[in-house]
């Protein structure tokens, strides 16, 4: 067992005993997430403080940092500035200031109670000269500032799918779920302003999740490449500026 020894004899206090049967029936009868129980939960091999201010983390996003964007990103060492969009507890944010030590990281979000848990975060990993928390839909909060690596991970549940989420999911800010009819809405406000905040060189991975088929039927002709995980995950698709200049020129 990959534990202290000291821990193989070690036993629960009955103070201890009795915290843990309220969190198993908590658990149980009002089908809470543990990472809201613990108020931990781990993304990209570290641990998070989350509570139901912010979403759970579960994105895929997390082999994407720990690989630097390769193969799209040619060469990391050039990256300076990045944007996290709905940057909700701050994880990627944290992570990728982690991945580019001499990138500033702006950690975006619409929601101030969302920031109060980014902030918390931040501080424990003691990145508050790297990391910035802002209060921002979308772009708004940034006007001006360009970045070589936006990354997404707004709100994409559609309509359809809200309505049907297991009753754990109601426990989660529905500001951080939803995203109208099809799931698209801050994510076409994303794909329309984003050329404007990135380098000339720049890219910007946003993750819809199951709403890639509603976006493979709003951009037909989008150059959109979807990621494809080796670790699991979907719906995360790169585009660069380049590329959103042209399209939307068209």
């Amino acid at each position: 067992i990959d534990a202290p020894k000291e821990l193989m004899h070690a036993r629960l206090t009955s103070t201890e005993k009795n915290r843990l049967a309220e969190l198993i029936a908590e658990r149980i009868n009002d089908c809470t997430p543990v990472p809201y129980l613990t108020n931990i939960a781990w993304f990209a091999g570290m641990p998070f403080y989350v509570d139901e201010r912010v979403l759970i983390p579960r994105s895929p996003f997390a082999e994407l940092i720990n690989n630097r964007f390769a193969p799209w990103l040619e060469e990391p060492s050039s990256v300076t500035r990045i944007l996290d969009l709905c940057t909700g507890s701050a994880c990627i944010a944290i992570a990728l200031a982690q991945a580019f030590e001499d990138a500033q990281v702006d950690a975006v979000d619409i929601s101030y109670e969302a920031l109060e848990v980014a902030d918390i975060n931040i501080s424990d990993y003691m990145l508050n000269d790297r990391v910035l928390p802002i209060q921002s839909d979308v772009f708004s909060g940034v006007p001006g500032q360009k970045y070589d690596l936006i990354v997404a991970n707004p709100p994409y549940v559609d309509a359809e799918d809200m309505a049907d989420l297991p009753r754990e999911f109601h426990h989660e800010p529905e500001l951080g779920l939803a995203s109208g009819h099809d799931g698209l809405d801050v994510t076409r406000t994303i794909l329309a302003e984003a050329a404007e905040h990135l380098t000339d060189n720049g890219l910007l991975f946003v993750e819809v999740g199951n709403s890639m088929v509603h976006m493979e039927a709003l951009y037909p002709n989008a150059p959109f490449e979807w990621v494809e995980f080796e670790q699991g995950g979907l719906g995360v698709f790169v585009i660069s500026k380049e590329q959103l200049v042209k399209y939307f020129a068209d």
